[in-house]
């Protein structure tokens, strides 16, 4: 589920007034953006960052942690297979150097009317079920309604604008909306993933199943060893092809992943040979654990590549649920025991830069003081809002680095002490509880560890008694589906046009939904209004100045302690991968590379010599 082409943007750049046809208030167009126009023409032959004449065929290895019990990524029960998404397709899809475009996939005509009150798709006549059976109305009909129905709460948040389906021709569909004028809606339809209406009466869409599914995309599931491993292979008759958007991806013969207890194993794993590609998480990994043979002799390649993308907020996430993080000043003083500087030059190498907004790397962030535009809409809230959103610039704390925290934990204590916050034999007592404050930072990833102790420490100075619970993925997935935890450690991704996706985040009627992306659990009327004014913004420039207050309204709320981000991708692989000389402005595209045969056979030699 793509966040990359959401938001709110003016039609004129929405929909392009040429080459699209535009009559009597309706526009007919291949593809829509919400930031300018679409870069590729109705005609164009393939996308910049792809090659026609790639070779086909080889096995592209790749890893997944943990394990999986599911090959239906739709509902909220069980752990999906890693690369699933290979086997369906959505209406629209969105290309690697311009992702706030969506182009046609399954869908081959995009119908728009001025008023914004629906959108329609008229589907390719080749698409194909990959048992050959066409692509239909129906499906996309039944698709809609029964993700909405019985799917994750994802969709029926995502989807919560669209009224209804309707069947408008043999092969168009249109969508109706509810509610005032919304930009993103009719790209926000363009990315639902088609479901075989055929198949889901002889299988049960709200189930688990290890079956493999039936899916229109490139690749068909080949080979589940549950837990362990799953295999892609490339559909030989794929319907799409020979799509322009496509043209040069897909290479692969066939795709295999295989999953690792963590990611030590797995970079040894990786190092061994035995799988091709890597997107290095771990600053400590990146700076330390590459020096072996293969890489000092050239097999692997190690390389940073340049990402524009929005990197939106990843940090410690307090759950509201608990009685004892509903308060702000608490929040606010925890915040002081992270010592980010010491940790980025201690343990990270200096990779990384402090976020300091929900919508970090983007044009959206909050930067100085409330502008005028923003301070308008937030002016009706100000005795439910913080002073300091209207008065002062949000920083998170700071050290000099030296790994000396005591300063900011006497600023942290001087606000517990006052909010009435009480020493008791060592240890801190809320006012709110009566009892001794103890955090449990709930994690997946052994690597974290070394992140959170140190945390835990300065945290035993001010009184609080922290403690780490490392559990297995599946484990992980069900506290956090059920909201069962202290703190884990949150990622909320952002595009550059940000809408609905907003609601799931931080929404009210979110909070209490199992499943849901607010975590935290942020009920807020406020937080309320300011999303709904992101989705209705009816140029850039108010979806800015709304996204904009949003942002002060959240970071003021103190419901994360901040974490970092880097704008480049650190990648390795091994030389039998090739790719085009040019790469896509938001990161790799890895389904736009391809396995050089000869490199393959020399690289497999060398490993094998003794």
């Amino acid at each position: 589920m793509t966040l990359a082409v959401l938001g709110a943007f003016l039609l004129a750049a929405l929909v392009p007034v040429a080459p699209a046809q535009a009559e009597g208030g309706v526009t007919v167009t291949h593809a829509l953006s919400l930031i300018g126009k679409p870069k590729y023409g109705p005609d164009f032959p393939h996308l910049d960052y792809a090659d026609p004449a790639a070779p086909k065929g080889g096995i592209l290895r790749l890893h997944a942690i943990g394990s999986f019990d599911s090959l239906n990524p739709f509902i909220i029960k069980g752990v999906s297979a890693a690369g699933i998404g290979l086997v369906y397709e959505t209406l629209t899809t969105t290309p690697r150097d311009q992702i706030s475009a969506e182009y046609g996939l399954l869908a081959e005509k995009i119908t728009v009317p001025d008023d914004l009150s629906w959108v329609a798709f008229t589907l390719r006549p080749e698409a194909r079920w990959h048992d050959g059976t066409p692509v239909t109305v129906e499906d996309v009909i039944f698709s809609l309604e029964t993700l909405k129905t019985k799917g994750a709460p994802f969709y029926r948040f995502y989807y919560a604008n669209v009224a209804r389906a309707e069947k408008t021709g043999p092969r168009t569909v249109r969508f109706v909306f509810s509610g005032p004028p919304n930009r993103e809606l009719p790209q926000i339809v363009g990315q639902l993933t088609v479901l075989p209406k055929a198949y889901f009466t002889t299988h049960r869409f709200d189930q688990t199943s290890l079956d493999p599914p039936l899916g229109s995309g490139p690749y068909r599931v080949k080979a589940v060893d549950p837990g362990r491993s799953i295999t892609y292979e490339r559909v030989a008759d794929y319907w799409g092809r020979d799509l322009p958007i496509n043209r040069g991806r897909y290479n692969y013969g066939s795709i295999r992943y295989d999953y690792y207890r963590d990611q030590t194993v797995a970079l040894e794993a990786f190092k061994a040979g035995q799988y091709d590609f890597r997107r290095e998480t771990s600053s400590k990994m990146w700076a330390t654990g590459y020096d072996f043979p293969a890489l000092r002799k050239g097999l692997v390649i190690k390389q940073r590549v340049p990402d524009a993308s929005p990197t939106g907020m990843q940090g410690f996430a307090f759950n509201l649920r608990r009685a004892k993080f509903q308060d702000r000043t608490l929040r606010r003083a925890l915040a002081y025991a992270f010592d980010f500087e010491w940790t980025n030059k201690a343990l990270f190498y200096g990779q990384y830069t402090r976020t300091k907004s929900y919508f970090s790397n983007s044009d959206l962030a909050a930067r100085g003081l409330p502008s005028k535009a923003e301070r308008t809409l937030l002016e009706p809230y100000r005795d439910r809002l913080p002073p300091e959103v209207f008065s002062e610039v949000y920083e998170p704390p700071k050290t000099d680095g030296s790994g000396n925290v005591r300063p900011n934990l006497r600023i942290a204590m001087r606000m517990l002490r006052k909010a009435g916050y009480r020493i008791e034999g060592g240890r801190l007592v809320s006012p709110i509880t009566g009892k001794p404050l103890a955090i449990e930072f709930l994690i997946v990833s052994p690597a974290f560890e070394r992140v959170v102790l140190p945390f835990i420490r300065n945290l035993a100075r001010l009184g609080v008694k922290g403690r780490v619970r490392l559990v297995d993925s599946a484990q992980y997935e069900n506290r956090l589906r059920d909201f069962d935890f202290d703190i884990v450690v949150a990622s909320f991704p952002e595009s550059e046009s940000p809408g609905n996706e907003q609601r799931n985040f931080w929404g009210s009627d979110a909070a209490d939904r199992p499943g849901s992306r607010n975590i935290i659990g942020i009920k807020s009327p406020v937080v309320d209004a300011l999303i709904d004014k992101i989705i209705a913004a009816r140029d850039r420039e108010s979806l800015i100045t709304a996204t904009r207050a949003l942002d002060r309204v959240l970071l003021w709320g103190f419901y994360v302690i901040p974490q970092w981000h880097i704008t480049y991708d650190r990648i390795a692989y091994w030389g039998k991968l090739g790719h085009p000389k040019t790469l896509p402005k938001y990161g790799v595209d890895l389904m736009a590379w391809w396995i050089d045969a000869d490199k393959a056979a020399r690289i497999a030699k060398q490993i094998a010599a003794p």
